[in-house]
């Protein structure tokens, strides 16, 4: 037993965050970031430039709120992030009919174009990883991932 405990006080000297489970999981995030990255460079878009497309293509034309709260994103970054999209034409944000004070997002044509390019290149690199990490293990990864994005683990976490 003295020998274990040794072994986990010499882990936490050699790397003090291996046990933090938010350094871990945007190490995690960072390493797939730049694998996506990497693989739809070729699109002319970043990971998360497509998750943004890919988001707004699902929801419709949602709200600019809309598509904030469904990534976990706050309303200022959401915006921030949409700047290029905007700035190339493959979205557009108006003003709501009903509301003028609401911003709906939806593709344009480019953007539903470049959406479709770089999803045979994000379906690539999603195969890839699924077949070096495994496609069971992906699947219960995405699953307890989504979990912790959960309002009823924030909700958990704050009652404590």
């Amino acid at each position: 037993m003295k020998r274990k405990e040794e072994a986990a006080a010499m882990a936490t000297v050699t790397d003090p965050l291996g046990a933090c489970n938010n350094a871990t999981l945007r190490k995690a995030a960072r390493r797939l970031g730049k694998l996506y990255d990497d693989a739809l460079a070729p699109s002319g878009l970043r990971a998360t430039q497509y998750v943004l497309l890919a988001q707004t293509a699902a929801l419709g034309t949602p709200t600019m709120a809309e598509l904030a709260r469904s990534l976990l994103m706050d309303l200022s970054a959401t915006r921030h992030s949409l700047g290029p999209l905007i700035r190339d034409r493959m979205v557009k944000v108006r003003v709501d009919a009903n509301d003028r004070r609401v911003k709906r997002v939806s593709l344009t044509a480019a953007g539903e174009a470049r959406f479709v390019e770089a999803g045979k290149l994000w379906r690539q690199v999603q195969d890839h990883f699924e077949r070096a990490f495994g496609a069971a293990r992906a699947a219960r990864l995405r699953e307890e991932l989504s979990v912790v994005a959960s309002d009823a683990f924030e909700d958990a976490l704050s009652s404590e």
